[in-house]
């Protein structure tokens, strides 16, 4: 950053200077005020230096201030924020190697905290804090997120503040795009909550000024790279298990899907969710993912009815499910597949095959666009879908497969491999005939 100085007022009324002047994107994440804040987006936009200012600022501002701070590992937290915060503010804050955190002289306090799996999350179970800055917040899963969320609270009437940066990919990438990015709410989250500041290297004059070949080795990274690490886009992003998939390409409008198919459906069963694609196949051997049901918290039973109003409007011929149906439950002596298939109007069930390499290098090869245009297209009402496939991650032991994790995101695309790997028929082409007029017939009588 700049050598020049700017103010800030601390808890007494004092002013207290502070090294280093904001970019334009910068002085919008300083300023903003909703619950959460997301800043980042590329690399290289001045995210981290950001972070630490904004904390030291409101730790100066309010007398006894919690704040956390946290990274996936202590190494990192130590390498990317602690080194920085006693070289920049060295006289405004004391670190205590023992309880991990920064004193100022007023009594606030940046804690600083790892969490590295689900296990990490749940020491911050019942404390609190008025401040959370978690710095790579897509390394997080969304459960961790939640745990987090849960801990900004206080009798205090301190501001309650959560700051977030970000770059595309990681196991967070879904709901950080969800939530600040594309602004898909659910239920009791409140939009005015949530606020997103999108910085790219260009930004951040400092560096650019410093480092003029930093954006260059940007430019020169292959396009779909260079799109997520150069100009922040959230459709394409390092790890990416499908990077190929393409909404231009492989999403279709409702009405696109031809008359002359054969419909079959394929699903995911789990009791965290039920994940069912309504698919057609035309004569070409194309498939077509119609409709979708994405529901959680439903029991066999109960997800055989839906599967049967799913089906309802289609002459669907069959569905197709894992094999792990098939298992007898210890609790009934009955296997999910008995339970279900003995709901009226639910079609004939037949179990997947499952081999997971072989089903995603199939659907890998229906995505191609080798021979011009796709064999796989996707409805828009399969939002879902839609979403899953492009957060979809690479596993980071098994080159060839996806990731388990972000778990939310692995149901509607398993349904949809079990559908590719199924052997479908396509129905044949109907037959085509010239249209002749036929010849009127002599007579022997005149007209």
């Amino acid at each position: 950053m700049s050598t020049t100085f700017s103010q800030t007022e601390n808890s007494t009324g004092g002013k207290v200077i502070i090294r280093g002047v904001p970019n334009e994107k910068q002085k919008l994440f300083f300023s903003s005020k909703t619950r959460f804040t997301a800043y980042g987006g590329a690399r290289g936009g001045g995210k981290s230096w950001a972070l630490r200012r904004k904390l030291v600022a409101m730790c100066l501002r309010y007398e006894g201030l919690r704040c956390l701070l946290v990274r996936r590992t202590l190494p990192e937290l130590r390498a990317n924020h602690v080194i920085p915060f006693l070289r920049e503010y060295a006289g405004l804050l004391e670190y205590s190697d023992g309880e991990k955190s920064l004193k100022f002289d007023n009594g606030s306090r940046i804690y600083l905290g790892f969490c590295a799996n689900d296990r990490d999350v749940l020491r911050y179970q019942g404390q609190e804090y008025d401040v959370i800055a978690i710095d790579e917040a897509t390394q997080l899963n969304e459960f961790r997120f939640s745990i987090f969320k849960a801990c900004l609270r206080g009798s205090s009437r301190f501001p309650r503040r959560m700051y977030l940066t970000c770059n595309p990919g990681g196991i967070g990438h879904a709901w950080v795009k969800r939530l600040f990015v594309d602004r898909d709410f659910r239920e009791g989250e409140n939009p005015e909550d949530y606020s997103f500041i999108q910085a790219l290297v260009f930004d951040n004059k400092a560096l650019t000024d410093a480092d003029p070949e930093y954006a260059r080795s940007l430019e020169s990274l292959p396009e779909r790279l260079r799109d997520a690490w150069l100009y922040g886009k959230w459709d394409v992003f390092e790890g990416q298990f499908f990077p190929e998939f393409d909404t231009s390409v492989h999403v279709c409008s409702p009405n696109a899907v031809p008359t002359d198919v054969s419909f079959f459906l394929g699903f995911d069963y789990g009791f965290d969710m039920l994940a069912a694609l309504i698919c057609a196949v035309d004569s070409d051997g194309n498939v077509w993912v119609v409709k979708e049901l994405c529901l959680p918290n439903l029991i066999l039973g109960e997800a055989a009815e839906r599967l049967s109003a799913l089906c309802r409007p289609y002459a669907v011929e069959f569905a197709v499910a894992s094999p792990d149906l098939w298992n007898r439950r210890q609790d009934s002596g009955r296997s999910g597949f008995e339970i279900m298939q003995a709901v009226g109007g639910m079609p004939p069930m037949l179990p997947a095959d499952d081999r997971r390499v072989a089903g995603w290098r199939m659907l890998r090869e229906y995505l191609g666009t080798a021979e011009g245009s796709p064999h796989l297209r996707i409805s828009r009402e399969c939002p879902e879908l839609i979403r899953c496939l492009q957060a979809l991650l690479f596993d980071t032991v098994r080159a060839e497969d996806a990731a388990s994790e972000p778990h939310s995101v692995t149901h509607a695309p398993e349904a949809l491999r079990y559908a590719v790997m199924s052997r479908y028929r396509a129905p044949k082409r109907a037959p085509t005939s010239d249209f002749i007029i036929p010849q009127k017939k002599r007579s022997l009588f005149s007209d």
